[in-house]
Formats: structure tokens, C-alpha cells, sequence
């Protein structure tokens, strides 16, 4: 079922109100499909994929009122209904702040069961306590990088028909990375930093065109998860690749990052969920 909410009704860009107790009703789902049906996407999606987010500012209270803290991770399937704005995701843990739970299992229990509604789809929820932050690693995307290449851009809006692939040449797979992936938030027009990592079989993609066109969202308006949709169909129809995959670390906001990834390897698993330098 479309949900009636939008970027522009969302709590984006304007004033709010921190809550002192738990409200569910805080998150705000957008629907994917207003933004896919741009993209030309109906019934049958070209990749399946996850979102992942990492929140690390995740508080609650023990039933003594003692202060819990621990680091979250969200796994939102990219063939749910509804992303979840991340702006409403911040408030809704924040109201978690003041709320005494029995432990960390009870808090797992409400994340799921909320996150799950508010997407349309089963969403995974993974807490590490304190404890554990010593295991937590951090490590960069791997690839050739694009960013090496000394080109000239004129346009700071991402262009599709820049985007090439070598047909008449041997089959090649491999892995680009760029880390000069930015674009802006759709409502606030605040900006939003990441690498991305290309990884597909096919001909070979023409290199400084991609990176031409990957700078081209520098003054482009989408969310996260928008944006890669956008790169692998658009890296899909103009260079044909057999198998492809697009996958983006973003920098933090509010204490959250997001992370989409777009896959049509058949045998691909999710990628890792490495934290880089910039996040």
C-alpha cells in the first residue's frame, strides 16, 4: 500500500521537539516507488540489495535508571515498500533516551518490530555493547580508483549518456571506487559525502566518463538510497554489464550513516559493513 508522506511533509528541515519517552510513531516511511517510476522501474526491480544503517547514538535506561548505550545495525531490504527519513529515524531513537527496558533484547524487540512496520519488510537489528566496541574494525572499499584520473568536469548534474563500455573488447571484471561521491539532501539541499564502489562483468566501462559522470551528483537532489538506484541503473543500460554491483558508504549524520547496496550478481552476499576513515 503507497504511504501518503513525502520528503517535503517530512520532519526535514524543520524545527522538532526532542521526546522523552518512547514514540514508534515518530518514524516517517517514504515510498520507493514515486522515485523509481523516474527510473523507468515497475514490478520486477533489476537488483535486489540491503540499506545498511549504523546508528551510534543508541541510549536507554536499565529499570534503575542507569544509562545503556551500544551501537546499532540495520539491515532494510531494497525491495521494501517504504524507506524510513533518516531525520524521523534520529528522533525515533533519541526517544528511546528516557525509556527504562528490561535489557537489550527488549530494545532489539521494539527496534525490529517498528523499523519492520514502518518499511513494509522485515528489517534486521544488531546491537553491540561496549564490550564489543574493541572488536568493531574499520577498513576502506577496495578497487581501482577513479579519483587518479586527471579530467576536466563541466557539469555538476549527473548525465547518464556519458557513460560508455568498450563492447568490442575482451570481457573484463573488476572493481572502481571513487571517493568524490556528493549530493545534496532533496529538502535541506545539505550535503551528503561517500564512496562508491562499482564492481561488474562485462565489457570494459569507459573510466573517466564514470568518473565525469559519478562527480555529476555534486549538485543533484536525492536521498541515499535514490542516489545508488540511480548509478546502477543508469551504469546498467548505457554499458550493459553482464553482472553488476553498486555500493555506497555515506558519512555520518546525526549520528547515523547509510549505506546502500544494488546487486545483481546471483551469487552475491551483502557486502561488508567496514566503517572507512570519513565515517
Amino acid at each position: 500500500m503507497m504511504h501518503p508522506n513525502s520528503p517535503d511533509t517530512s520532519p526535514l528541515g524543520k524545527s522538532s521537539a526532542y521526546p522523552s519517552a518512547y514514540d514508534p510513531t515518530l518514524l516517517f516511511p517514504i515510498p520507493r516507488q514515486a522515485k523509481r517510476d523516474e527510473l523507468g522501474l515497475q514490478s520486477t526491480l533489476p537488483f535486489f540489495g540491503i540499506d545498511i544503517w549504523n546508528a551510534y547514538e543508541v541510549s536507554w535506561l536499565n529499570q534503575r535508571g542507569k544509562p545503556q548505550i551500544a551501537i546499532a545495525t540495520f539491515m532494510i531490504p531494497a525491495d521494501s515498500t517504504n524507506i524510513i527519513e533518516s531525520k524521523s529515524f534520529k528522533l525515533y531513537l533519541n526517544s528511546f533516551n528516557q525509556t527504562r527496558l528490561d535489557d537489550q533484547q527488549a530494545l532489539v524487540a521494539l527496534l525490529q518490530k517498528d523499523l519492520s512496520a514502518a518499511a513494509d519488510a522485515g528489517v534486521q537489528v544488531t546491537l553491540t555493547e561496549p564490550a564489543a566496541f574493541s572488536t568493531l574494525k574499520m577498513g576502506e572499499l577496495s578497487g581501482l580508483l577513479l579519483d587518479r584520473l586527471d579530467i576536466e568536469v563541466v557539469d555538476h548534474h549527473p548525465n547518464p549518456t556519458l557513460l560508455s563500455a568498450n563492447h568490442g573488447d575482451a570481457i573484463v571484471e573488476e572493481t572502481l571506487l571513487s571517493h568524490l561521491l556528493k549530493s545534496n539532501c532533496p529538502v535541506t539541499g545539505q550535503p551528503d559525502w561517500g564512496s562508491v564502489q562499482i564492481h561488474y562483468v562485462g565489457a570494459p566501462i569507459n573510466q573517466e566518463t564514470l568518473l565525469k559522470y559519478l562527480i555529476g551528483f555534486r549538485e543533484h537532489n536525492e536521498f541515499h538510497e535514490q542516489c545508488v538506484e540511480r548509478i546502477f541503473v543508469d551504469v546498467l543500460r548505457q554499458c550493459k554489464p553482464q553482472k553488476l554491483s553498486v555500493y555506497a558508504r555515506y558519512t555520518r549524520r546525526g549520528g547515523l550513516d547509510i549505506n546502500p547496496w544494488r546487486s545483481n550478481f546471483s551469487a552475491s552476499r551483502a557486502p561488508s559493513n567496514l566503517r572507512n576513515a570519513r565515517q
